[in-house]
């Protein structure tokens, strides 16, 4: 009998250290917009997520639940997760932002990131982004070179300062190489939707663009170009190389793999703090994915060359003069761009057509 009731002690006391080893492992959550097979932006930072668990092993466990629509869904899902267990959850939507900071409120112990947003109500919110108008100031130059027709359309997804500097980026680097450009934008009001954003590319193909650049999530603005013929297209947020060497020229790559491992090493060394992160190429965050041959090689060289001048921090894609659309100044010769200013962007460049929606 003593035999037994030690064994049984031991077992017990073996359980429990199990247990306490299994509540130290982190548990980082991610919340996706997206599914994670949409070829792009979700797909990208659950890629992340998979570097996270490839890189911290056994200190961690992650979790994700995909295709969350922003607002009160993105509430409910967000709670969810903390309650859960999560020790520090990602949303990776902007419209996520608000929902982002009423969770938080709740719930103090948890650590909180943003991706695209700007509010930290509290200490344990982080906000983080990307630079992504340096890459769409080379894929302005390289679609501004090799645009027969002059007309370059423009998927659009919501608009709010990320898209409004892209649009504008991509532009100013077109016109500054081929002063006949003329961009059209087609704003889809979605970050995913296959059969919009497939719809919207070939209704810019119908009107004569010759390149589409996107700033929506899937790869159906590719498959539309492919279809139509003599047209290029980029990929978005990841590689899309499955449509290279044509019609994907290149690509905007974003790269937060090195970023979620950060983080989350932090939560588990202690050292988490309340931190806003926007970086370019030149950390890496911002990838521009392999210049296909069908770039003449000049063209790729140049491009290139602008993408080495961003990352060492030598050229700023918004850089002056530089006017807005109603033909006032907004930044003098040799003057370049406030993060402030780019963070509030809502406004057009001069020479870009139509309004931007309210």
């Amino acid at each position: 009998m003593l035999r037994r009731t030690l064994l049984t002690s031991a077992a017990m006391a073996l359980g429990l250290a199990g247990t306490a080893f299994a509540q130290d492992k982190v548990k980082a959550g991610f919340i996706y917009v997206g599914p994670v097979g949409d070829g792009g932006w979700t797909y990208e930072h659950d890629q992340g997520r998979k570097a996270v668990e490839e890189a911290l092993g056994d200190q961690v466990e992650t979790v994700f639940q995909e295709s969350v629509p922003e607002g009160a869904d993105a509430e409910r899902a967000i709670t969810q997760m903390a309650l859960s267990g999560a020790d520090i959850i990602f949303t990776t939507s902007f419209g996520y932002m608000d929902p982002t900071n009423a969770v938080a409120a709740k719930f103090p112990d948890v650590k909180f990131e943003h991706a695209t947003g700007f509010k930290r109500e509290t200490p344990n919110v982080s906000t983080y982004s990307a630079r992504f108008y340096e890459g769409r100031a080379i894929q302005g130059h390289i679609a501004g070179k090799m645009t027969e027709t002059n007309k370059i359309g423009y998927i659009a997804s919501f608009p709010i300062p990320e898209v409004i500097r892209g649009i504008n980026s991509a532009y100013l680097h077109a016109k500054k190489v081929n002063p006949d450009v003329e961009f059209s934008v087609v704003w889809a009001y979605t970050w995913f939707d296959p059969a919009k954003e497939a719809d919207a590319a070939r209704a810019l193909i119908e009107n004569g663009a010759d390149v589409i650049l996107q700033h929506t999530d899937s790869t159906a603005p590719q498959a539309a170009a492919q279809e139509a013929g003599n047209v290029i297209t980029f990929g978005q947020a990841s590689d899309m190389a499955e449509y290279a060497p044509k019609p994907r020229v290149s690509s905007i790559i974003d790269n937060w793999a090195p970023y979620y491992i950060d983080r989350v090493q932090a939560v588990i060394d202690g050292t988490w703090e309340s931190t806003d992160t926007w970086d370019g190429i030149g950390p890496g965050m911002v990838g521009i994915g392999e210049i296909s041959d069908t770039v003449p090689e000049e063209v790729k060289a140049e491009a290139l060359a602008l993408k080495d001048q961003i990352a060492a921090g030598e050229y700023h894609p918004f850089t002056g003069p530089i006017n807005k659309q109603d033909g006032s100044v907004w930044l003098a010769e040799g003057e370049t761009a406030s993060d402030g200013d780019l963070l509030g962007m809502d406004f057009y460049v001069e020479g870009l057509s139509g309004e931007i929606p309210n």
